[in-house]
């Protein structure tokens, strides 16, 4: 409860600071988290070790201390996007590469799927786009209560409408879509294990939803990638639009799945730094396999 209160307050108060400021604080931050065991630079270190086994110990390393410092301005750069007046924020994207995808979509009549995953600023990406078009979004609360109203006012505010992650909220997107309207799905989430299914993810099994494919192919929505790039020294952000890869619409939702990773993959392969590798995307695994996470690993 009072640490709660202590991040709704320090979180109100970061919205003050300019987005350099802010971002420059949050990567001070990341830094330390890399100097000091912590759970988050170990899920960190154990993602990027499995996922890039080619690549040398000091890119690892500095894929790891870059990967830490954009999280520290993830979480400051929020509170302006969140709480600071539109006008303001909107602003802050200077660049849309494949805008024309978007557009194409909507104009074809089935509505548009974009999925944006844990890459580059995501909160952007949502304000950007429902400022733009009716969308809706999934929206699973956050774990700290204090912090539930803020983001709710922050992705409604600029006219978005968020749906719960239960069958309400899949009945809130399907009908967004066939009213030819876009929605928001974050692709890269562990599902609850009926949800999903495993496909590969730099080369591991992840659990991976089913909902989406399930949408597409029902729906006939063309089905887009999403991730606003954070450009150096707080400038802005750079919004990518990108096509989904053939087949995410498939009707086997094993080969669905696969695609839909593909495509998440492809995305972060652009800007692998700025990609969330401290969540715990491989903590579900097949019947029988060892635990992902269960041993720290030793690359130093």
């Amino acid at each position: 409860m009072i640490r709660g209160r202590i991040i709704y307050i320090l979180f109100r108060a970061t919205a003050y600071l300019s987005l350099p400021l802010a971002q420059g604080l949050g990567a001070a931050l990341g830094g330390l988290l890399n100097l000091f065991p912590n759970e988050t630079r170990r899920v960190a270190r154990r993602n990027i070790y499995r996922c890039f086994p080619d690549w040398s110990r000091a890119q690892r390393r500095r894929l790891l201390r870059q990967s830490l410092m954009q999280t520290g301005r993830t979480a400051a750069e929020t509170a302006i996007l969140w709480l600071r007046p539109l006008p303001q924020v909107l602003p802050l994207v200077r660049e849309v590469e494949g805008e024309e995808l978007l557009q194409q979509g909507m104009a074809w009549g089935r509505g548009v799927i974009v999925l944006s995953p844990h890459l580059g600023s995501w909160e952007m990406t949502g304000l950007y786009l429902s400022a733009q078009w009716s969308i809706t979004c999934m929206y699973r609360p956050p774990k700290l209560v204090a912090m539930n109203e803020l983001m709710r006012h922050g992705r409604e505010r600029g006219g978005a409408r968020l749906a719960p992650t239960d069958a309400s909220g899949v009945r809130a997107l399907l009908r967004a879509l066939r009213q030819g309207e876009m929605i928001g799905i974050l692709p890269d989430q562990d599902p609850e294990r009926d949800s999903g299914v495993f496909a590969p993810f730099f080369g591991h099994p992840a659990n991976t939803m089913v909902l989406l494919p399930k949408l597409a192919r029902k729906s006939g929505a063309t089905v887009l990638f999403a991730y606003a790039e954070r450009l150096p020294r707080g400038r802005g952000f750079r919004l990518h639009i990108r096509p989904a890869p053939i087949g995410i619409d498939d009707a086997d939702l094993g080969s669905a799945a696969a695609s839909l990773n593909r495509g998440v993959e492809a995305c972060v392969r652009q800007l692998p730094a700025q990609y969330q590798w401290g969540y715990k995307r491989f903590k579900g695994q097949p019947e029988g396999e060892a635990d992902f996470y269960a041993r720290d690993v030793k690359d130093d």
